[in-house]
């Protein structure tokens, strides 16, 4: 029998057995990439600390290339709200330890709003000559509007903060944060693209087309051999010699929100392991420290106004014969901040920073009136709201200049970058994540300080409540670090070092030619894009059509 083909837009009748097949087939045909994207996702997040796994990256990247290319824009969207929420849900549940799903769930949901809009974008510029070029530079653009909005920005999950192990590392002196991910970033793509270039060039029987095999492969390259090369910039000599450090953990009563209660309590525990600090140097078990740097809220109740708290500070620095740097809460015309406090043994306090970076939902409320709606519970967690500071913080502590990034602040690139154009010779991150209790969060903030120590060369020291406490030499490596609930104390002599490097120098600017880059190549695409329409949108008709017949003839053929 002779069965006539059926021509285009007449399609051939099908057998009842076919047509379930046909929709089965399209139905897996959008379901796997929808799966591949948020499975992708989930690699990212495990490639980040506590585990050492940065190398995931790349093949988490390159998933996500592959579900991309060549797609919609609108499918790019739902693609990269997938991928956002695999990687985000896992990585930000630490957000929801003390307050409930409720928060968690909302500031993922907005956060991966940013990744959906990459997603749509890349789909764009996947169709540009050099497309991974173009789609790591959205990728940044991503984030640095993630750093900015909505309400201050929220910086966190920045891929530069899952590298602190990895070998792109060394590229945060030469650019930062921006630098490092968008390396990170287009190896994963360009990994994507070599595996995409040879199985094409295989279906053509072994020819390879040079030029998106030269792109795939310099993809990949230059990066490694950047990272590579920025190894020298990387230093822990000592320029202005040397200081001796006491890193200070008093630990909490107990973990959670309601360790706030007892902050008399929290304060004790600060100036008794600084006095047992004392007892341990006097004996000759312990150097003698040139400066004590405490966490962020080891004292909660303002020494300027309680008289008890400040005699229980000036005991312990008396006793320990050296400088304190305090973390306090304190009351100044009517408003609350997150203060650092130096402590002279004999002057008292010399000198203050208040924190810039305050905590959206956690230090203060924006929206409250709308939440106090939704659940009061939320907005009685945080009663009132902290004020912000508006200048750098960098102390004097015998003879070496001290910057000071509390806690959050370490997120945000211009927050550390400010302490040391202003002359740090070190930086402090003291932190309190007794309210996280033995979350992820803690390892990751160390991630960030380890980042920001190679970015500026600096030794960088993170005092925190309950652990993890450590010191960081210049290029990123811990030399001590605490464990976590446990009162203990740290005390090294570090280097005090001066140079600014490349990151340091230019700032923003590295960034800023990243947005413009994915700015012109979205351009490009678009551009391209309604050329395109313009001139063949019938021939896609008919081509979609011939298509859809020819899939329909291999069902058909498959039940029969």
């Amino acid at each position: 029998m002779t069965v006539t083909a059926p021509s285009v837009g007449e399609p051939e009748q099908l057998e009842p057995q076919a047509a379930p097949a046909l929709r089965g087939a399209r139905r897996v045909r959008r379901l796997v990439p929808a799966a591949v994207a948020a499975l992708s996702g989930v690699l990212l997040y495990v490639s980040f600390p506590p585990r050492t796994l940065w190398w995931l990256a790349l093949p988490a990247f390159a998933l996500f290339g592959w579900t991309l290319r060549d797609r919609t824009w609108k499918a790019g969207l739902g693609l990269g709200y997938l991928f956002g929420l695999g990687f985000l849900l896992p990585l930000l549940v630490w957000t929801g330890v003390e307050v409930g799903s409720g928060p968690w769930l909302a500031l993922v949901a907005v956060e991966a709003l940013f990744v959906a809009l990459v997603g749509a974008g890349i789909t764009l510029v996947s169709r540009l000559p050099a497309w991974p070029v173009w789609a790591a530079t959205l990728w940044i653009a991503g984030e640095a509007a993630r750093a900015r909005a909505p309400f201050g920005g929220f910086p966190w999950g920045k891929i530069a903060f899952g590298q602190a192990d990895g070998v792109f590392l060394p590229l945060a002196a030469v650019g930062g944060t921006p630098v490092i991910g968008f390396a990170v970033v287009l190896c994963g793509f360009g990994l994507y693209e070599i595996v995409r270039v040879a199985v094409d060039g295989r279906r053509a029987g072994g020819t390879l087309r040079r030029g998106a095999a030269l792109t795939a492969l310099l993809s990949l390259a230059v990066p490694l051999v950047g990272a590579l090369a920025a190894r020298s910039l990387v230093s822990d000599k000592a320029e202005h010699g040397t200081t001796t450090v006491a890193v200070v953990q008093g630990n909490v009563p107990r973990s959670g929100l309601e360790f706030n209660a007892q902050r008399r309590a929290v304060l004790d525990y600060h100036a008794r392991e600084t006095e047992r600090l004392a007892a341990k140097v006097e004996a000759g078990k312990a150097p003698r420290p040139d400066l004590v740097l405490w966490p962020e809220n080891s004292s909660d109740i303002d020494p300027f106004a309680n008289v008890d708290a400040a005699a229980v500070i000036q005991g312990a620095a008396q006793a320990i014969g050296a400088p304190i740097s305090v973390g306090a809460v304190v009351e100044r015309d009517g408003k609350m901040y997150n203060e650092q406090i130096l402590w002279d043994p004999d002057k008292g306090p010399v000198d203050t920073y208040d924190k810039r970076q305050v905590q959206p939902f956690g230090e203060y409320l924006p929206l409250r009136s709308l939440l106090d709606v939704i659940n009061k519970n939320w907005t009685s967690m945080v009663r009132q709201d902290f004020s912000r500071g508006h200048e750098p913080g960098v102390f004097t502590m015998a003879d070496a200049k001290v910057g000071l990034v509390t806690c959050y602040e370490a997120a945000f690139d211009w927050t550390v970058r400010s302490t040391v154009t202003e002359g740090a010779q070190l930086i402090s991150v003291p932190s309190n994540n007794a309210t996280f209790d033995r979350s992820e969060m803690t390892y990751q903030q160390l991630a960030m300080s380890r980042v920001r120590a190679v970015e500026h060369s600096r030794t960088v020291t993170v005092p925190v409540t309950s652990g993890v406490s450590a010191i960081i030499m210049p290029d990123g490596k811990i030399t001590q670090r605490t464990g976590m609930f446990v009162a203990d104390s740290l005390v090294q002599k570090v280097p005090l070092r001066s140079y600014e490097t490349p990151a340091t120098r230019l700032g923003t600017l590295p960034e800023l030619l990243l947005v413009l880059v994915a700015a012109c190549g979205l351009g490009w695409a678009v551009t391209s894009a309604a050329r395109g329409r313009r001139g063949s949108g019938d021939d896609q008709d008919v081509r979609a059509d011939e298509q859809d017949v020819t899939e329909e003839q291999d069902v058909t053929e498959a039940a029969r």
